[in-house]
């Protein structure tokens, strides 16, 4: 049987989802799920999505940290087989070249890597 409130007990020490600490903005993540889903080339009939639950950018918040975690992860082994102590681009695109998992972006490890002296990312 289905809870309710399945990702409620997402954080520790009984936090709710909805009012405790996140380490991603949940605002602009929402922001990011209207535009992304308004994408005609996204989604097929275009429209988007003009109602995004409470929920739904918390669990989206909670990815993308464990995402984070695990690229850097990968990276700093980078980091350690290079004998530094300081993570580089380049260690960011070893992790992603070298890892199934992060295939999608390996068009983006390789564009950056052609394009040394841009270094504003916006």
């Amino acid at each position: 049987m289905r809870q309710a409130r399945p990702y409620s007990a997402m954080f520790a020490g009984g936090v709710s989802a909805r009012t405790g600490p996140h380490a991603l903005p949940l605002a602009r993540i929402k922001k990011i799920m209207k535009r992304s889903a308004g994408d005609s080339s996204v989604v097929d009939g275009g429209g988007g999505a003009r109602m995004i639950s409470g929920e739904a950018p918390v669990v989206f918040s909670k990815a993308c940290e464990l995402f984070i975690a695990e690229l850097t992860r990968r990276a700093w082994a980078a980091t350690l087989e290079g004998k530094r102590r300081t993570v580089h681009k380049e260690d960011v695109a070893a992790a992603v070249q070298n890892t199934d998992l992060f295939d999608f972006l390996v068009d983006v490890v390789m564009a950056d890597g052609h394009d040394d002296d841009h270094t504003d990312y916006k």
